[in-house]
């Protein structure tokens, strides 16, 4: 049994040590990723500022960390097309426009989120 805990341990641990690495990365190259961590520690603040129900503020969070795990996925998708297509190409393109879109809409879905709590 403890060979077991030891080694889910272990496994757990590397993983956010991957998990590190791959943030590090996407932060280095990858502009839209640092901006949409300004913007999300803006609404953060903002969400803790204004007088919001636990409720409120979790689904406002939440959806700033599902935007940056849509544009850490959207940065994924980008430099795996990059690496098999370093051409022009209508596919590569399609699947890079998607990831793109995926972001869009997750980051709309935030917004609609603040818009509701704060009209509502």
């Amino acid at each position: 049994m403890f060979i077991f805990i030891k080694g889910q341990v272990r496994r757990f641990l590397n993983t956010c040590i991957w998990s590190l690495q791959g943030w590090t990365a996407a932060w280095a190259s990858e502009m839209s990723l640092r901006q949409w961590t300004i913007v999300n520690i803006l609404s953060a603040t903002l969400a803790f500022t204004l007088d919001l129900t636990t409720a409120e503020r979790a689904i406002l969070l939440g959806f700033g960390l599902l935007i940056l795990a849509a544009e850490l996925f959207n940065t994924a998708v980008e430099e795996i097309v990059d690496h098999i297509s370093p051409e022009r190409h209508p596919f590569a393109k399609k699947a890079k426009d998607c990831g793109s879109a995926g972001v869009a809409l997750t980051a709309m879905a935030g917004g609609v989120a603040w818009l509701v709590i704060l009209v509502g």
